[in-house]
Parts: C-alpha cells; structure tokens; sequence
C-alpha cells in the first residue's frame, strides 16, 4: 500500500483535501459537514470531480460549498551551491 501511495505522489498526484458543505435533505436550513482526502491530481482534481459526481447522482443531500485544499508531499529538493568544502573522517 504504501509503496502505490509513493508511486502516486512521484507521478504528480498531492494529498487532497475538501470540506463539503452540504443540505440537510429534511432540514434544507441546516448545513452538514463532510470531509473527503485522497490522493489527487492538482490543478483538475478527476477523484475529487468523480466523487462529486457520484454525490449528485445518488445522494439527497445538496451541495452547498467545497472548499479544496492540496500539499504536494514529494517535491523536488532545494540545492544551494555553497564556497565551502567540509572533511568528516
């Protein structure tokens, strides 16, 4: 499993975040919270878009807001060139 999670993460996937705000379908008055977290591809988020999907289609509760939040986890690492050289023995 982990080593799926790794793989996705180097070909561009970040951990996603989103908090649905959604209808109460018996009290439209009330806003219900959901939070969804996968692995995502930034900036068109295709998982996330699915399940929103699926959401509409089969779920009574309307959307009313999704916030989306994104960390890419593995990203490429800072180099500094330094005028110095070190000796360890």
């Amino acid at each position: 499993m982990a080593q799926l999670e790794i793989q996705r993460m180097l070909t561009g996937y970040s951990l996603t975040t989103a908090e649905i705000l959604y209808r109460m379908p018996d009290y439209p008055a009330l806003l219900q919270s959901y939070v969804w977290q996968d692995y995502d591809l930034h900036p068109r988020f295709p998982r996330l878009k699915s399940f929103l999907d699926f959401w509409e289609a089969n779920l009574d509760g309307p959307l009313y807001k999704v916030t989306v939040n994104h960390r890419q986890l593995i990203s490429p690492a800072d180099l500094q060139v330094l005028d110095a050289q070190f000796s360890i023995n």
